[in-house]
């Protein structure tokens, strides 16, 4: 098992950025390894980030102004080579249907629901994990 795990996180709300960190934990199960997070509130900082490579998981809010979480993963999709997967943080469970639209790998509702964040979490982080070993 690597030593740590990376997680880009990408919302213009610092409290959202918090609630990601804190649902997440230091380690969001005890099979992964312990994450270090990578924060961005702004689309040009994440693709900084995936170009300079060693990303394991974005987490992106898809209620983020004015480059909401849902564009940005249509476009990462489109344009980073071995993009990681994509855990999108969604206003309401209605927007299930913009998520795949997006084509993130997971979605989870605003307010981040600890267990239900860190399962998900837990298992983007295992199969890109298991996809690189």
């Amino acid at each position: 098992m690597q030593s740590s795990a990376t997680v880009l996180v990408y919302s213009d709300d610092a409290n959202t950025r918090a609630q990601v960190r804190l649902a997440a934990g230091r380690r969001p199960a005890a099979d992964v390894p312990p994450v270090d997070f990578v924060e961005c509130a702004t689309l040009p900082a994440v693709l900084k980030a995936l170009q300079g490579g060693g990303v394991d998981v974005c987490v992106l809010d898809g209620e983020t102004v004015p480059a909401g979480g849902m564009g940005v993963c249509r476009q990462i999709k489109d344009e980073i080579f071995d993009c990681p997967p994509v855990l999108l943080l969604i206003g309401r469970p209605q927007d299930a249907w913009l998520a795949s639209w997006s084509r993130a790998d997971a979605a989870v509702t605003l307010p981040v629901e600890p267990v239900e964040f860190a399962d998900s979490l837990a298992a983007l982080l295992r199969s890109r994990l298991s996809v690189e070993a």
